[in-house]
């Protein structure tokens, strides 16, 4: 993912909201989010270069989400696959705290990350280029392709769409707040670029929450709510071109819980 705005903790009725956009070159193979059928208690999507996810959930109630960490300096060749980190807990069993502060001790061997793992009983946030492990107050964070809360213009945005999302979530269509920022194609104003050395006008391509240039740029987006009750409702767009392509929703009772049903 490059663009992740999340509310944990942060309304009566939810204790996770997650909206995210997933940015890569065009010509890496992917699968859109399913249940994997070597792991069927995983929902995610899958790289199938690296063989990790970029975000996915458990039946149990395990959740994690990446980012990469913009770099000017090119992937060491035989570096990790980040990814990995994400699928190594979704298929684990260690609690959430306990792999974020291994994953910052192996992240020395991976390119810049952000990691983001929870396990129902608690939200940490990691990463190799930031001080950390951090365990997450309830709240609304973002996270793009710098530390926790960097305000970039597109995490700025994202949290205000979040806070309003909240404000409505008891009114019908309430996420549509969620979806208008993920699908938002304003660049920034070239005063609040970030500077990360690759240059203003790659700047201005990348500053917008949803990207689109001839090689790179958004090819899904996610929104992921889960009930204090334990429903679970995943909706995921495939784009192309920055248009939607596919939509796939999965619904599903986290395991030993009882919900009532929940309009997403």
């Amino acid at each position: 993912m490059c663009l992740i705005v999340l509310a944990h903790q942060a309304h009566s009725r939810y204790r996770l909201v997650v909206a995210a956009n997933r940015d890569e070159f065009y010509a890496r193979p992917t699968a859109p989010a399913q249940w994997w059928s070597d792991a069927p208690h995983v929902l995610a999507g899958r790289d199938l270069r690296g063989g990790g996810t970029w975000m996915g959930i458990t039946r149990a109630g395990r959740f994690a989400a990446i980012t990469n960490v913009r770099e000017t300096t090119p992937v060491p060749p035989g570096a990790p696959s980040r990814g990995a980190l994400v699928s190594g807990f979704l298929l684990g069993a260690a609690a959430a705290g306990e792999y974020a502060r291994e994953a910052a001790e192996r992240g020395r061997d991976h390119a810049g990350f952000n990691l983001l793992v929870g396990d129902g009983e608690s939200l940490w946030y990691t990463s190799n280029r930031a001080p950390g492990p951090v365990r997450l107050r309830p709240g609304v964070y973002g996270l793009s392709n710098a530390a926790l809360d960097t305000p970039w213009p597109k995490v700025v945005r994202a949290r205000h769409a979040m806070h309003d999302a909240l404000a409505a979530a008891d009114g019908p269509e309430w996420n549509a707040a969620l979806w208008r920022m993920l699908a938002d194609r304003v660049a920034a104003a070239d005063h609040e670029l970030p500077q990360t050395g690759v240059g203003a006008e790659r700047e201005r391509v990348l500053s917008s929450p949803l990207i689109v240039s001839p090689e790179y740029g958004t090819r899904a987006s996610t929104l992921l709510t889960i009930t204090v009750d334990g429903e679970v409702h995943l909706r995921e767009r495939t784009l192309v071109d920055g248009a939607p392509s596919a939509e796939a929703r999965f619904t599903f009772a986290l395991d030993g819980a009882t919900p009532t049903s929940t309009r997403p």
